[in-house]
């Protein structure tokens, strides 16, 4: 990166707020009071997150009259909840590909799952009047390479072959220019309707206020410190009080989990993105962009980008950062190094929109794991269960697995706990240095697929047979 566009690019970041915008909203509802004292409950949720609130809601829906309490460390959606792209995708499984290669058997059945799964939370937001800027717009993968063009031709004809096609239609470049136009868009594969925006904290904040219209009682500002057996049930220790409950669902993701056996399933993986000020309506047509999709590239070192409701472009990815040991961190959540490489990646990508300023720039921790989907389990027997290891699609696919953490404590077997995906766990991360040292191989290893045509070396290879990876 030459000097002088190097400031040319930071430049646009001279009044950048380090805080995520989505959070930054005058809107933002005031956190339930912590909880003091002793309580009781049929159910109790940890963690005030996408997977939580869904998982309180839902068991209000199956059973209203379930006593249902839900305990959330800082604020509802204060973490990757709120810090996300707002891509809520159908696919449960971190995209067909990897669904695909993991569950050829089952990836029609997941394929449908996952789309009734998406109409369910249109039909939420329709229901509760959840304000999030919900639009089904679909989504486009581009190519910004040649050897991604044809990858994305002969991905498209495969999906054809296994009549998995529906909705996806191969954009040439000519075709991808007209709905968004950037000089680095060489073809597209769009969904039509697998995908929507929204926003995401006005999500979490509107799931918030639906499970307390229904009854549940939301303590915020209130970690959970300790889980153990208690009688017929379980109890949960917090700094002022208690929660003793028949069941327990433990929706935490990437923060250490009450059962630690679960711990070694997940590490850290830091996402950063940067917000737009609002395009003015010239700068808003020199993109084109008239359909409002989603889009991401092609390349393993991916972006993600997409329109706010008020015409701001968010632009993220790229870099994904593991911090050694696996530590979640405050500090980790801000890292100007990155910003400075997403500016520069963003004009590379809309010459067209140079002069435009950012006015947000944040990170967060996502909870990756190595088969990139999430995972299921209980535990003491049976009155525990867990979800987590969304690995970034958590958006959409944590309301799935609100639904599985129900089935699997209430004890049933349905067409969810039925499948391959939960009843069989990923591989755990080795211990460090291994955790750190394959992580730091994987990405180098990426990184020079994304420069030598896609080619993968023999690392990449051997991880793709043994079915790990690395990813955001």
């Amino acid at each position: 990166m030459a000097p002088s566009a190097m400031t040319r690019w930071t430049t646009s970041l001279s009044e950048a707020q380090p805080v995520p915008y989505w959070l930054d909203d005058p809107g933002k509802p005031h956190p339930e009071p912590a909880l003091t004292g002793a309580e009781t409950c049929d159910l109790l949720v940890v963690g005030g997150g996408y997977s939580g609130l869904w998982t309180a809601l839902i068991a209000k829906e199956r059973d209203p009259r379930r006593e249902v309490v839900l305990l959330e460390g800082r604020e509802v959606g204060w973490a990757a909840s709120g810090r996300n792209g707002g891509f809520c995708a159908a696919s449960l499984t971190h995209g067909l590909a990897n669904g695909l290669t993991r569950w050829p058997d089952e990836i029609k059945k997941l394929e449908e799952l996952g789309a009734r799964n998406l109409d369910e939370i249109e039909a939420a937001v329709a229901r509760y009047s959840l304000d999030c800027d919900f639009e089904r717009s679909g989504e486009i993968d581009v190519a910004t390479e040649p050897h991604q063009a044809a990858e994305l031709r002969e991905w498209h004809e495969e999906l054809r072959e296994r009549g998995l096609a529906d909705g996806v239609e191969f954009l040439d470049a000519d075709a991808v220019r007209e709905q968004v136009d950037s000089p680095t868009f060489l073809a597209g594969l769009h969904d039509r309707c697998g995908v929507a925006m929204l926003h995401p904290a006005k999500l979490a904040w509107g799931l918030k206020r639906a499970c307390l219209r229904l009854g549940v009682r939301v303590y915020e500002h209130t970690p959970a410190l300790a889980l153990k057996a208690y009688g017929a049930g379980m109890a949960v220790r917090t700094p002022y009080g208690s929660v003793r409950a028949r069941k327990v669902a433990l929706a935490t993701n990437i923060f250490p989990n009450l059962v630690k056996r679960v711990r070694a399933y997940t590490v850290p993986v830091y996402d950063y993105a940067l917000m737009t000020e609002p395009l003015t309506a010239d700068q808003l047509a020199s993109v084109g962009w008239k359909n409002r999709q989603g889009l991401g590239d092609s390349a393993n070192q991916f972006h993600y980008f997409r329109l706010s409701a008020d015409n701001r472009i968010l632009w993220g990815g790229y870099d994904a950062i593991y911090p050694y040991g696996g530590r979640v961190r405050a500090e980790y959540d801000d890292r100007p190094e990155t910003y400075a490489k997403l500016a520069g990646h963003f004009f590379t990508c809309f010459p067209q929109l140079e002069g435009v300023r950012f006015t947000h720039a944040w990170g967060g921790a996502i909870d990756t794991c190595s088969r990139f989907s999430a995972f299921f389990g209980t535990a003491h027997h049976g009155k525990v269960a867990y979800a987590a290891g969304y690995t970034g699609l958590g958006v959409g696919a944590t309301r799935f697995g609100a639904d599985v953490m129900l089935d699997l404590l209430a004890g049933e077997r349905t067409e969810r706990t039925e499948l391959e995906m939960v009843r069989k766990k990923p591989l755990p991360f080795p211990p460090e240095p291994f955790a750190w040292t394959g992580i730091a191989l994987t990405k180098w290893s990426l990184a020079r697929a994304d420069a030598h045509g896609g080619r993968r070396n023999l690392w990449l290879k051997t991880m793709d047979k043994l079915g790990l990876g690395f990813d955001s």
